[in-house]
C-alpha cells in the first residue's frame, strides 16, 4: 500500500496572520479599523487564542484581491488630482483627506506584510500589527476631523502610489522593507513639518487641529520608520547584502521616486538612519 501525502492543514481562523489577512480584505473603513485595533488587542492578551505562527503559510481565497477598499474615493494618478489651497474650506477638507488616504493605505500595507511574508522572527509580525494599529488611530483622527469640516472619506479622489509599491514588492520581504517603510513612508517625516507650517500660516482652529493631529502622526511614524529600517539591516544582515548597496539596486530595480530636499535629517536619525545614509541622501 502506497503511503499517502500528509494533507497540509488549514490556516488557524484565530491566527494572528490569518485574521490579519482578514481585516485586510475588509472594505469598509470602520470595520476595517475595528478589527485591526481588536486584534492587536488580542494579540498582547495571553489568555486570548491569537497567537503569532511565522511558519504559517497563508494565501487569498480565490476571487479575493486586497486591498479591501470601500467603492470611494475615486482612485486617479497622481497628476490628475487637484491642487487645492488649505486657505480655502474645502482646500482645507481635501488635505485631510489626502492625508486621511495615506493613513487608510498604510492600515494595509501593515496588515499585508504581516499576513505575507511567511518565516520571519515572531518580533516581526508584532511589530507590523503594532504599526497597523497605530495607522487606524491615525485614520480615525483624520476621518473624525474631516466630518467636522463637513465632509467625509471618499469626499476627494486620490491615488494609489502607496498600494502600487506594495504590489511591487510582494515577493521579496527585503525589497517592501527597504521601499516601503524606509522610502515612501520616510518621505512623510519630511513632509509633515513642511505641511504643518504651511497650516499654521491658515490659522483657522480647523486648520490647527490638523497640525495637532499631525503632532501624533509624526512622532508614531518615526517608530514605524525605525520598523522598516531595523528588519531591512536584519535582513541584509542574513543574506550578507550591504545595506547601501542593495538599497540602490531595489530602487532602480522597482523604480522607487526619487527621493528630493529638504529632508527632515533629524526625524531620519531618530528613526534609524546612519550618517552614511543620511549623506547619500543629500549627493
Amino acid at each position: 500500500m502506497q503511503p499517502t501525502a500528509p494533507v497540509p492543514s488549514a490556516p488557524d481562523p484565530s491566527s494572528a496572520r490569518a485574521r490579519a489577512l482578514a481585516a485586510l480584505c475588509l472594505t469598509e473603513p470602520h470595520a476595517k479599523v475595528h478589527a485591526t485595533h481588536t486584534l492587536q488587542a488580542d494579540s498582547l492578551n495571553a489568555a486570548l487564542a491569537c497567537r503569532v505562527d511565522p511558519g504559517e503559510q497563508l494565501s487569498l481565497l480565490p476571487g479575493t484581491c486586497p486591498p479591501g477598499r470601500p467603492s470611494r474615493p475615486e482612485l486617479i494618478s497622481p497628476m490628475q488630482v487637484p491642487h487645492r489651497s488649505p486657505f480655502t474650506p474645502d482646500g482645507l477638507a481635501a488635505l485631510v483627506h489626502a492625508i486621511a488616504h495615506i493613513e487608510f493605505n498604510a492600515i494595509n500595507l501593515a496588515l499585508d506584510a504581516t499576513w505575507r511574508f511567511a518565516g520571519m522572527p515572531e518580533a516581526f509580525y508584532r511589530d507590523w500589527l503594532r504599526v497597523a494599529d497605530e495607522e487606524a488611530t491615525h485614520f480615525g483622527l483624520l476621518r473624525e476631523h474631516l466630518k467636522s469640516l463637513g465632509h467625509d472619506y471618499g469626499d476627494f479622489p486620490a491615488h494609489d502610489g502607496l498600494w502600487e509599491m506594495c504590489i511591487k514588492t510582494q515577493d521579496d520581504v527585503t525589497a517592501r522593507m527597504a521601499l516601503v517603510p524606509r522610502t515612501l513612508e520616510a518621505r512623510g517625516l519630511d513632509a509633515t513639518p513642511l505641511i504643518q507650517a504651511r497650516l499654521r500660516k491658515v490659522g483657522t482652529p480647523a486648520a490647527q487641529g490638523a497640525v495637532d493631529i499631525l503632532d501624533t502622526i509624526l512622532r508614531d511614524e518615526i517608530g514605524h520608520v525605525a520598523v522598516g529600517n531595523r528588519w531591512y539591516g536584519w535582513l541584509c544582515a542574513q543574506q550578507g547584502l550591504d545595506p547601501l548597496a542593495h538599497y540602490r539596486r531595489l530602487a532602480r530595480q522597482h523604480a522607487a521616486p526619487r527621493l528630493k530636499p529638504p529632508f527632515n535629517d533629524a526625524a531620519r536619525r531618530a528613526a534609524g538612519f546612519t550618517d552614511i545614509e543620511l549623506q547619500a541622501l543629500h549627493h
